[in-house]
């Protein structure tokens, strides 16, 4: 009962005034680059194995069963690392575990780089995966712990962002250069980061759970300009954490109490939505889907980078104008509406209805990537980082980046034998799925846009 008590006691927390600071000091700016620097190498390792497998499987003679093994078992790799990142995070701090993440993906580019056989690459593909795993979590909780209440959704969802750019680098420049020199490409952005972590502040907010007062303080400081008026910002810093620190340490089965409930449900279910709205076997699989409907597989895939970087930007300019909610139910309704349409290509073609069907399918899937890059992609793990007190956060974030992971191994591995079962059938499923978000979104998911920290995960741990 003391438990409850102490933390529903902030649900009532006045807002904050404009002393917290409101622009993007060029302190924010340059870490939040040198933290998706981090973001780009996972859209890197993404990007990688669809150019790179003819030449792979050429070079090192690969069936395409081993082939597969390599291209996947990045997502187990992630696994390990999704369900370690929270608590590395919690022990070495935002920074420490951005660059313990990085020397395993170098590790691993290098792996691959220098690979001779299949064993090198899987290694590889095995690290990258970990350090991947770790990114995809303290990235955009970093971001949304160092940055101004007013630009926090804008600037973790460039996290999305650059993991796009990466996957469209490795698209755009894979088809005409060795997959040794494109794995060279991958390998620089873990050194830029590696480096430039050297420069930025630690989170506050960590630093503050730490007991570190006066180095949160400075870091702050930092953060928000010389001459900006911290001292409100701090003190609720300091008096949600300390309140916190009154508790005893959370444990895991801590996160399935009544009062994290909504958290929870929102962390967790965001994620599922996200992975089985059918993104991983679009991007995984878009040239074969395209050769599948009977369209050029290169044109198709070009198409796509056209499409994703403009929405993903238009996605970062509307975050924290629109709202959250707004652009997560306009997200999902698009890609449901993109995948019915893939859904309905594939049924004509069946039926031999329209020899147009190819141009649906084309069709269908730009518009599910326009609309997932728009919001479905950073959305949900800008609202992770928002809804979990900072006494639960490692673990919660843990289990909602394992799950998402998790989800994208489930999708990747069965959707080839879901297009053997019916095509149409597999995109009219992914298309219930995303209807099932936009319903989802309306009903659980709450509006986070210019609220401290402190007053989201204040309100959400008291919701009954």
């Amino acid at each position: 009962m003391e438990r409850e008590r102490i933390e529903d006691g902030f649900a009532n927390t006045d807002p904050l005034l404009s002393s917290h600071g409101d622009k993007a000091t060029p302190t924010v700016v340059f870490s939040t680059l040198v933290a998706v620097s981090g973001s780009f190498v996972f859209g890197s390792a993404v990007g990688f194995s669809s150019p790179a497998q003819n030449g792979i499987i050429q070079d090192l003679g690969l069936s395409v069963a081993e082939y597969s093994v390599f291209g996947s078992i990045w997502t187990i790799g992630a696994m390990i690392g999704a369900v370690m990142s929270g608590k590395l995070a919690d022990l070495f701090g935002r920074r420490g575990a951005m660059g313990f993440s990085e020397l395993f993906c170098l590790l691993g580019w290098l792996a691959i780089i220098f690979g001779k056989n299949a064993l090198w690459l899987d290694i590889g593909r095995l690290l990258m995966g970990y350090g991947v795993g770790i990114i995809s979590y303290v990235v955009p909780v970093y971001i949304a712990e160092i940055t101004p209440k007013n630009l926090r959704g804008a600037f973790t969802t460039v996290n999305q962002l650059m993991i796009c750019c990466g996957v469209s680098l490795m698209y755009v420049v894979g088809v005409i250069i060795n997959w040794r020199l494109l794995a060279v490409i991958g390998a620089i952005p873990c050194i830029i980061q590696l480096l430039g972590l050297f420069f930025i502040p630690e989170s506050p907010r960590w630093l503050a759970k730490g007991g570190q007062w006066k180095d949160c303080e400075a870091s702050l400081q930092r953060l928000r300009g010389k001459d900006a008026n911290i001292s409100e910002e701090a003190a609720e810093i300091k008096d949600y954490t300390e309140t916190l620190q009154k508790l005893s340490e959370a444990k895991i089965i801590d996160l399935f109490q009544k009062k994290y409930a909504h958290s929870l449900i929102v962390g967790v279910g965001l994620m599922v939505l996200q992975q089985f709205g059918g993104v991983n076997a679009i991007s995984y699989y878009a040239s074969s889907i395209f050769e599948s409907a009977g369209f050029s597989g290169r044109i198709g895939s070009i198409a796509m980078v056209a499409v994703q970087i403009p929405m993903q930007v238009l996605g970062v300019l509307l975050m924290d104008k629109s709202g959250r909610r707004p652009l997560l139910m306009v997200s999902a309704a698009g890609t449901c509406l993109g995948c019915f349409l893939v859904g309905l290509s594939f049924l004509l073609q069946d039926l031999q209805l329209w020899k147009s069907s190819p141009f649906l399918a084309l069709v269908g899937i730009l518009v599910f990537t326009g609309s997932f890059s728009l919001g479905m992609g950073g959305i949900p793990w800008v609202i992770m980082s928002e809804i979990f007190s900072i006494n639960v956060k490692g673990l919660a974030g843990s289990l909602v980046t394992v799950v998402s992971w998790f989800g994208s191994w489930v999708v990747s591995y069965s959707f080839n034998f879901l297009m053997l079962w019916s095509s149409e059938g597999t995109f009219f499923i992914f298309s219930a799925v995303c209807g099932l978000t936009v319903m989802f979104v309306a009903k659980l998911v709450p509006e986070t846009k210019g609220r401290t920290l402190e007053e989201i995960q204040s309100s959400m741990n008291s919701f009954t």
